[in-house]
């Protein structure tokens, strides 16, 4: 579990985030067990009190399910599953887009721009 924490968001909102991405890229997958609150609170070195905020957050949002004397596990409804990956776009283009709007770049060479940049940098590489 390699979550890379920074400052400016609430440390619960990137968990729920990391999770979103492992969703999305098929790295957890429905029905999957993730770790308990308190072993997420280890690995992560964060307080037991924000691992349970992320995983009550992630139950609202309908990611996971909790039994009770079960270990929680992501969802197996494929609609919400869809919708993560959608979600985690439309994020990524709204913040790119207010980023380079006040710059006035052509869409025409902006979309060639990207094109260009995510065929190069296909292995990783920012």
């Amino acid at each position: 579990m390699n979550v890379k924490l920074n400052n400016r968001d609430p440390v619960y909102l990137q968990i729920v985030r990391y999770f979103k991405e492992q969703i999305a890229i098929g790295e957890l997958q429905p029905g999957e067990e993730i770790p308990s609150r308190r072993e997420l609170a280890n690995r992560m070195k964060i307080n037991p009190n924000t691992a349970q905020r992320a995983y009550k957050e992630m139950e609202e949002q309908g990611l996971i399910y909790t039994e009770k004397n079960h270990p929680s596990t992501i969802t197996t409804d494929k609609i919400t599953l869809g919708k993560v990956r959608d979600e985690l776009l439309v994020e990524a283009v709204n913040l790119f887009v207010t980023s380079v709007r006040s710059i006035n770049v052509p869409v025409d060479e902006l979309l060639e721009l990207v094109r260009e940049k995510y065929t190069d940098n296909r292995d990783g590489e920012a």
